[in-house]
């Protein structure tokens, strides 16, 4: 017995610090093997998570050292906006003759040209310099769709005359079916002969379908949002090679339910659907159109962000302003709160990255959140009443919306587009 017990404990006492040095070693490769995994989802997955946020973290610009990643492209999102006096001096001018009267602010009385002299600076990178030949001929046969509300119309006609720049014979430039470029509802389409290219534009607030109610419908109901249907203008943005949508300043009750506008799914009014839920149904239904009608191996999809508005002391129809700001603001923690339409608008991207699907964020909100002073404010279009609404809005062009195309052309650019 006591031999056996000897022999048992020979062999116990020298197992103990074998048993410690493996189980060490044992939580050593643990921590090793989560630490490698906690870098890879972080790059596959959360980073995701931060490419999608419109604004950084309390409103602060991120470092150049945690922006800028090994191997990624740039985001040009995040940045600041720096005063270079030879910004614009390629650039046009209110002579573009396919600027909206409502857009040619000095032309409608605005005397400072402070607002122009302004550059966006990428944290960790510099914007491509936008290259008008370089583009037209990457687009040379193809098509180039805007559709959206009427702020997508503020950056077609901003793309219209940064290409225009580069051809020398301007009466190749034509609207295709001879449309003035003062028409506001339907679409336009401008032809660039020289390179067989069309810029076009369709007025849709919505992406989707508004429309009569149907039959018994609650007596309130005067129009519909058809959630589940895109608009019947989605037939003539099959084929483009670059579709840019926007849509979120209609999504408000101001201009739903307040003016007898509700939602509707099938053949059956919603009554009690909040904007938000049809705003992420449109953005549903948008999502099956593209996965159904395009295709990923010829057209670039782009969703743009919100453009923010900038109405001070009053929304726009209770005395809101904007012509007294004169350059960008300067202390970012005193900009307004992300847009709520911003998060939708980052999900449902989320939920296209499949496959081969070239969809993208056009980012704009952060920088654009800065430049309170790129309004039209007061300087609005000649016939407009002197006791009418500021506009606080749309952007004065040239402008802001020059720089989401340079957006625009660095994307397209890192994503080596050129038309087959």
């Amino acid at each position: 017995m006591d031999h056996q017990v000897t022999t048992r404990a020979t062999h116990q006492l020298p197992s103990t610090p074998i048993m410690t040095i493996k189980r060490e070693h044992c939580y050593t490769l643990s921590f090793v093997f989560i630490f490698i995994s906690s870098v890879i989802v972080f790059n596959l997955g959360l980073f995701d998570f931060f490419r999608f946020r419109f604004f950084p973290a309390a409103h602060k610009p991120i470092p150049n050292e945690q922006r800028t990643w090994v191997g990624t492209p740039c985001d040009y999102s995040y940045g600041r906006w720096v005063r270079d006096e030879s910004y614009r001096i390629q650039s046009y001018d209110e002579n573009c003759q396919f600027l909206d009267p409502g857009f040619r602010c000095r032309r409608n009385g605005r005397k400072d040209v402070e607002f122009l002299k302004w550059r966006w600076q990428p944290h960790g990178c510099d914007l491509p310099r936008f290259n008008a030949t370089d583009f037209l001929e990457r687009s040379r046969n193809g098509r180039i769709v805007f559709a959206g509300d009427s702020i997508g119309r503020n950056q077609w006609e901003s793309l219209i005359c940064m290409l225009a720049q580069a051809v020398s014979n301007r009466s190749t430039i034509f609207e295709e079916n001879g449309s003035p470029i003062t028409k506001h509802k339907g679409f336009l389409s401008i032809k660039f002969q020289e390179y067989n290219l069309t810029v076009e534009y369709y007025r849709t607030p919505f992406l989707v379908i508004i429309n009569r109610p149907p039959k018994d419908s609650p007596p309130q109901v005067r129009v519909t949002i058809r959630v589940d249907e895109l608009h019947w203008y989605s037939t003539r943005w099959m084929g483009a090679n670059v579709l840019i949508f926007n849509t979120g300043h209609w999504w408000n009750k101001e201009k739903t339910v307040k003016m007898s506008c509700y939602f509707q799914e099938g053949g059956k009014v919603n009554m009690t659907m909040a904007v938000k839920e049809g705003f992420r149904r449109s953005l549903q239904t948008l999502k099956s159109w593209t996965a159904n009608n395009l295709n990923p191996d010829k057209t670039h999809v782009f969703i743009r962000s919100y453009s923010p508005v900038h109405y001070s002391n009053g929304t726009w129809n209770e005395g809101g302003q904007c012509d007294a700001e004169l350059e960008p603001a300067k202390n970012h923690s005193k900009l307004k709160s992300e847009p709520w339409n911003n998060q939708y608008i980052a999900d449902v991207i989320k939920q296209m990255k499949y496959g081969n699907w070239k969809v993208q964020l056009l980012n704009i909100t952060y920088l654009t959140e800065f430049r309170r002073d790129g309004h039209p404010s007061r300087h609005r279009e000649p016939g407009t009443p002197s006791n009418a609404p500021q506009d606080c809005s749309h952007w004065c062009l040239p402008g802001i919306p020059d720089t989401w195309n340079e957006l625009l052309y660095a994307h397209l650019l890192s994503m080596k587009f050129r038309n087959k």
